[in-house]
């Protein structure tokens, strides 16, 4: 019903992908890790399944179906599949999935920062998800920024809450991951990071024109830093990427009036 209220006002229906039944009380990614950690596991069938599920009632209903934080190879390969049948399906990565596996909850000795929903996944599925990218089944990349206080995460790692900080982190783990290797040009990144989000969710894409509002984001695609927790702009500190290697970063945002530098260059 959802899908056909979609197709009626023009506007997208956003799936959380997990079919939470197969393993209600999963920590992380099942797989060798987890076993070893003794952990349990979240498959990645409960993500696959639910991406065709919804594809075959999108092509029953019509609308359009937006697959939010990808995270599997098989839900890449189904939605490319959807795309070619011309199905209405959009879909979006988040920079940690495309940056860490599941290994980081063991080399980080069950550090809660490294636990989100979709969780950490293998380093295949990572390779699907940059070729998804690089191909356009993938159309946006996201960030599923989720601060949590210390003291939720400051816990055991089964008590501790899913995700972590995106938004400060984003921009640098895409110069390092996507466009410093050639997966995306700087242009195909900002355009996945901006204008594709505006598209699917039917708003206006600003124009850079005379005349227009001025919305713009200064930043560069080159400068290599390492993200330290002095560098933490948000009330939170859950992150798992202090200490790591940057490329590029955003210098200063101009928006309604108002220029407002990020750091000090």
């Amino acid at each position: 019903r959802a899908l056909e209220y979609s197709s009626m006002l023009d506007r997208p229906i956003i799936n959380h992908m997990e079919e939470e039944t197969l393993n209600p009380s999963g920590q992380m990614h099942e797989g060798e890790v987890s076993a070893r950690l003794g952990l349990d596991g979240i498959p990645e069938v409960s993500e696959d399944v639910m991406i065709a599920r919804d594809i075959e009632l999108l092509a029953l209903t019509g609308g359009h179906l937006h697959v939010a934080h990808m995270s599997t190879a098989r839900g890449v390969e189904l939605v490319r599949r959807a795309k070619a049948r011309g199905l209405p399906v959009t879909a979006e990565v988040c920079t940690h999935h495309l940056t860490l596996t599941d290994e980081a909850v063991e080399t980080s000795q069950f550090d809660t920062n490294t636990k989100m929903h979709p969780p950490l996944r293998s380093a295949a599925d990572v390779a699907a998800l940059k070729e998804g990218l690089a191909d356009g089944t993938i159309d946006a990349l996201c960030t599923d920024h989720a601060p949590h206080a210390a003291y939720e995460k400051d816990v055991e790692f089964t008590q501790a809450p899913f995700g972590i900080l995106g938004l400060e982190t984003a921009w640098g783990l895409i110069g390092r991951e996507l466009i410093a290797p050639g997966v995306l040009s700087v242009e195909e990144a900002v355009q996945k990071l901006t204008v594709a989000p505006r598209r699917i969710l039917r708003l206006d894409v600003p124009k850079i024109a005379e005349g227009e509002p001025a919305r713009l984001t200064i930043f560069d695609a080159s400068t290599q830093w390492t993200y330290a927790a002095e560098d933490i702009r948000s009330k939170s500190e859950n992150t798992p990427f202090v200490g790591r290697e940057m490329v590029g970063r955003p210098w200063a945002v101009y928006s309604d009036g108002q220029f407002v530098e990020c750091r000090e260059a």
